[in-house]
C-alpha cells in the first residue's frame, strides 16, 4: 500500500498531525542550515549609519545657534562654494539671521552675478544685489562633472533634508575620511569614507584643522568647522525653523487653555444630565399598593 493510499484512509486528526510533523521537520532543517551557514560578510562598500549627535537646535525649546550659522556661512563661502552651489538661497535670507542688512548687502556686492543680455545681446557681470541667489561655481552640470571626475557636486540648499540622517550624516561625512581596509582599492581620484553610500567618494577631504580663520576668533578645529557648516546647512534647508517652533509653542499653550475650558464647560453642562436617575413605571410589575405620584 502506498503512502498516498494510507494518507487517504487516515482521519482528519491524523492528517493534521502528519502535516504539522512535516512542517516542524522542515523548519528544524532550515534552522540547522541557517546556524551552520557562515556569518554575513561586511564589505568595504557598505556604508555606516551616522550616529545621532546633540545639536544646539535639538529639543523642543532650543533655537538655532545664529553665531554658528554665521561661521558656517564663512565656511561655505571660503571652502564649499568652490564646488557646491546653493541656488535656492538669496543674500536677503541672511538678514536678521547671521548678518545685518548692510553686511548682507556687502556680501552680495562681493559676488559677480552673470546678467543680461544687454542692448547688444551680450551677457555681462555685475555686482550682486540682496535679491540675487548665491552664484553657482559652474555654468552648467556638464561643466561640474568635467571638473570633478564625472560626478557633479550636489546643490547644498536642501542637503540636510535630502539625506537620511540630516546634519548628523553631513557632519560624519565631513570628518569620516579614513584609509581603506587592507586589500581594498578605489578608483582614480576616489577617497574612502565609510559614511558615503558605496564607501567611496570623489570629493577630497574638504576641511581640516585651521583650514580657515574665523572672523570672531573661534578656534577653527575640524570638528568645530564641521559643526558650524552643518548648522548653516540645517538653517538653509529650513529658514523658518525658529518661527515654526515659536508658533508651535504658542499653539500648544493656546490649545491647552481651550481644552481646559472645554472640559470644564462639558462637566458643568452635562453633570446634571449625567447624574439624573430615570425611572420607568411598568403596571404589570408594580404591586397595587405601590404609590405612583401624578406628574
Amino acid at each position: 500500500m502506498t503512502f498516498a493510499s494510507r494518507l487517504a484512509k487516515m482521519s482528519g486528526v491524523k492528517k493534521l498531525a502528519v502535516a504539522l510533523s512535516a512542517v516542524g521537520a522542515a523548519g528544524s532543517g532550515g534552522l540547522v542550515v541557517a546556524l551552520n551557514a557562515s556569518p554575513p560578510t561586511v564589505y568595504a562598500s557598505d556604508s555606516v549609519h551616522p550616529p545621532s549627535l546633540t545639536w544646539p537646535h535639538s529639543g523642543l525649546f532650543n533655537s538655532m545657534d545664529h553665531h554658528s550659522i554665521r561661521r558656517g556661512y564663512q565656511v561655505y563661502k571660503q571652502v564649499c562654494a568652490a564646488c557646491h552651489s546653493m541656488k535656492y538661497l538669496c543674500y536677503r535670507n541672511l538678514i536678521g539671521v547671521s548678518h545685518s542688512e548692510g553686511e548682507a548687502k556687502a556680501e552680495a556686492e562681493d559676488a559677480q552675478i552673470t546678467d543680461g543680455p544687454d542692448d547688444e545681446g551680450s551677457m555681462f557681470e555685475r555686482p550682486g544685489k540682496l535679491s540675487d541667489r548665491f552664484p553657482s561655481p559652474y555654468p552648467n552640470e556638464n561643466a561640474a562633472k568635467a571638473a570633478n571626475n564625472g560626478a557633479a557636486p550636489p546643490d547644498l540648499s536642501y542637503i540636510t533634508s535630502a539625506r537620511h540622517g540630516g546634519e548628523d550624516y553631513v557632519f560624519h561625512l565631513l570628518t569620516g575620511y579614513r584609509d581603506p581596509p587592507g586589500g581594498v582599492e578605489g578608483g582614480e581620484g576616489q577617497y574612502y569614507n565609510p559614511y558615503m553610500a558605496g564607501g567611496w567618494i570623489a570629493m577630497a577631504p574638504p576641511i581640516y584643522n585651521e583650514v580657515i580663520e574665523y572672523d570672531d576668533g573661534t578656534e577653527p578645529s575640524q570638528s568645530q568647522i564641521a559643526k558650524d557648516v552643518c548648522c548653516f546647512l540645517r538653517w538653509a534647508a529650513e529658514p523658518e525653523f525658529d518661527t515654526r517652533k515659536r508658533i508651535a509653542l504658542k499653539a500648544i499653550g493656546m490649545f491647552s487653555l481651550l481644552i481646559t475650558i472645554a472640559y470644564y464647560m462639558k462637566r458643568h453642562k452635562w453633570s446634571v444630565l449625567k447624574s439624573r436617575k430615570m425611572a420607568y413605571y411598568n403596571p404589570k410589575v408594580m404591586k397595587e399598593s405601590t404609590y405612583i405620584p401624578k406628574l
